[in-house]
């Protein structure tokens, strides 16, 4: 099975005075105390801070006001993971861990491999036998361990994570002890749109997939709320592939608990399946964030994912995975149906292409 769950092969860059903090990091004759000091650096100087533009050529195109992209594919490896990458190596130094393991399709598992290579942390990389990404090569390339396990990605998931409670292994897998962590560091997407916005969103429109990045956002605004720093919480509007994802379809068939799908009706593209799951690891936290937002939840075909993909490029100039434009097409889509009044409108652009 040849997936496109990624970003065309990426640089991976960093900046030189990066990689000089990472040895430093790696240097274990230094304090841990400066060691995670040098690592904070790293995350200040690379992760986040991602561009949020307001796309007018779509303004005018789907006859909507105020409408913004926030654009992750700014992050080192093109996605939206490296948030999370970071956030986890930092903990996993910080308790004193030499390596870390976790199950992929694709980017996450790039992500995490640049974030514990400056670090000087092993990396074990579980991959379904069955799956292929061309992201393997940088995987490799950043000193990552690739392991195959027979079964699909939920099965190699769980399996990896008992491989890393039996060596003493860091987990960054999604749904484990760590998911706190991993919402917190999407929180900062919040904060940020804030940062360029001085207020929230009325709505924010983000893909899925295992509902992290989601939930992440919306538990940010709900923290930015509670501080008295923005008017309101943002209707959280959550988007993906057709028929093919359990916090979607829970949502709309009106489930207030997120509902496994069945694995064999579940079919990859190269276009859907950074989105597809049969089950949501952080599933019952995004149905949380939707239900407490008032917010909504749309199925978006491959060929709409496409066409969106090309359109945003021609456009905006920007070069987006069609899986990471789910959000902005529900976003669309809900104005078209509903003629939104003016006001200010986010969709979360995850990845580029």
């Amino acid at each position: 099975m040849n997936l496109k769950d990624g970003v065309k092969t990426a640089d991976n860059n960093v900046s030189s005075e990066t990689r000089k903090l990472g040895e430093f990091v790696r240097d274990k004759s230094k304090s841990l105390v400066d060691r995670l000091e040098c690592y904070e650096d790293i995350i200040n100087l690379e992760i986040g801070d991602t561009g949020l533009n307001r796309a007018r050529t779509l303004e005018r195109e789907f006859d909507i006001r105020q409408l913004f992209v926030k654009y992750e594919g700014d992050n080192p490896t093109g996605t939206q993971k490296d948030r999370i990458a970071f956030s986890q190596i930092y903990d996993a130094l910080r308790r004193k861990f030499d390596t870390v393991s976790l199950a992929t399709c694709g980017n996450y598992g790039v992500a995490v491999a640049l974030a514990a290579e400056l670090a000087g942390m092993n990396c074990k990389i579980f991959i379904p036998e069955s799956y292929h990404t061309d992201r393997i090569t940088e995987m490799e390339a950043l000193q990552a361990q690739i392991i195959r396990l027979p079964g699909n990605y939920e099965e190699v998931v769980t399996r990896s994570s008992q491989l890393a409670i039996e060596n003493k292994w860091y987990d960054a897998n999604p749904g484990g002890s760590n998911t706190s962590l991993q919402i917190s560091a999407y929180s900062h997407i919040a904060r940020e749109i804030y940062d360029d916005l001085g207020d929230a969103p009325k709505y924010c429109a983000v893909p899925v997939s295992n509902g992290t990045l989601l939930a992440g956002i919306f538990r940010g605004f709900v923290n930015l709320y509670k501080r008295g720093k923005t008017s309101r919480i943002p209707k959280m509007i959550a988007a993906s592939s057709t028929h093919k994802n359990p916090i979607v379809e829970s949502f709309i068939h009106g489930l207030s608990h997120c509902r496994d799908l069945k694995p064999e009706n579940i079919k990859e593209t190269k276009y859907n399946e950074p989105l597809i799951n049969w089950h949501s690891f952080d599933g019952e936290e995004a149905i949380y964030a939707l239900l407490e937002s008032d917010g909504a939840a749309f199925n978006i075909s491959d060929k709409k994912m496409k066409d969106m993909s090309t359109l945003l490029s021609k456009k905006e100039g920007l070069r987006i995975l069609p899986a990471s434009t789910a959000g902005l097409i529900a976003l669309l889509e809900m104005n078209k149906e509903q003629n939104f009044e003016p006001d200010r409108y986010v969709a979360i652009l995850t990845a580029k292409n």
